[in-house]
């Protein structure tokens, strides 16, 4: 398309810079800090040509603008300004909260039957929060302070798309607030960083709430390449009253070791059913007795119920059931 193209010709390409995972400034040294909320969604360049156009890209480096129609006007807002944007996309619970699981039906998806079908179902909205070029004018080298004014100087905001808010300076009221209202984490940010892009830096600073569960093992997919035969994932659940409910997934901190003192422990266990109460549609997946119990931390959980960004920890001898 011809707008597509005058952004390749004017607009620079510009990779998102990236947070670390640290300790936040603690109070009394959080004076030089800006916070965000971490919205736990699609991390998101936006290209806005000047001729009412947007160009959505991936944070690694695909074109996304077909997948998010709904977005378009951005670039009809954003009239013949030139701008590459910084953003997250996401998509909102009835509370205002990021819905992992309905972002993800979202994504790569570009056949446009489908496309609009899901744009009614589960509608993105995209949450800005950096500027990094405007009107012919880098902001590479621009402080994050003055980079958030620009950014709220241009008065993004529009039915799918907003500009949220930040506070300075206080870091025990930004990570109250994300807590109380059941966001991820937040993300600090120093006052006088430029952006750096493509680089994770110290300047940025990532926390997540963490919560820590204890969930019963129920089944285990097959690993692959050195993990053939062992577990490489880890179906789990809760008990409720109407017996064990599935929890969700667990892939993510278990050691190499840990998978093949599973795997003797799960072999021994094995079941032709499914031991959670619901339906569970997960494929490969291999049945256990529920007798192991693990530890997982978590950010939280999903308006399904499912646990949102489970992490293993360790087993719980002394919580195996009977």
């Amino acid at each position: 398309m011809a707008g597509q193209d005058q952004v390749h010709a004017v607009l620079p390409e510009i990779e998102p810079m990236l947070a670390t995972s640290a300790p936040l400034p603690g109070e009394g040294y959080d004076l030089d800090w800006g916070f965000e909320i971490q919205w736990d969604g699609a991390r998101t360049v936006v290209y806005c040509a000047g001729d009412r156009t947007v160009r959505l890209v991936s944070g690694d480096g695909a074109d996304v603008t077909r997948t998010y129609p709904e977005l378009a006007g951005i670039g009809e807002q954003h009239g013949q300004r030139q701008a590459v944007l910084d953003g997250e996309i996401v998509v909102l619970d009835d509370r205002g909260r990021p819905d992992v699981e309905q972002l993800r039906r979202r994504m790569g998806v570009v056949n446009p039957r489908k496309v609009a079908r899901l744009t009614m179902d589960a509608p993105v909205h995209l949450m800005l929060f950096d500027v990094m070029y405007l009107d012919g004018r880098s902001l590479l080298s621009t402080p994050y302070r003055e980079r958030r004014m620009s950014l709220a100087g241009l008065d993004l905001t529009g039915p799918r798309w907003s500009t949220p808010e930040w506070t300075e300076g206080d870091v025990q009221h930004a990570w109250a607030t994300s807590l109380r209202n059941g966001y991820e984490g937040i993300v600090a940010k120093r006052l006088a960083s430029d952006y750096q892009p493509g680089r994770r830096s110290p300047d940025w600073i990532k926390a997540k709430h963490i919560e820590t569960h204890s969930v019963v093992i129920g089944g285990w997919i097959e690993g692959r390449g050195e993990l053939r035969g062992l577990p490489g994932s880890l179906l789990v659940g809760v008990d409720a009253p109407d017996g064990l409910r599935f929890a969700g997934i667990v892939e993510h901190g278990l050691s190499a070791a840990e998978l093949g003192e599973l795997g003797e422990y799960l072999g021994a266990l094995s079941r032709s059913d499914t031991p959670f109460a619901d339906f569970v549609d997960v494929p490969g997946a291999q049945w256990v007795e529920p007798r192991l119990v693990a530890e997982v931390t978590v950010s939280g959980w999903t308006t399904t119920g499912r646990l949102r960004n489970a992490t293993w920890q360790r087993l719980r001898p002394d919580l195996t059931r009977r």
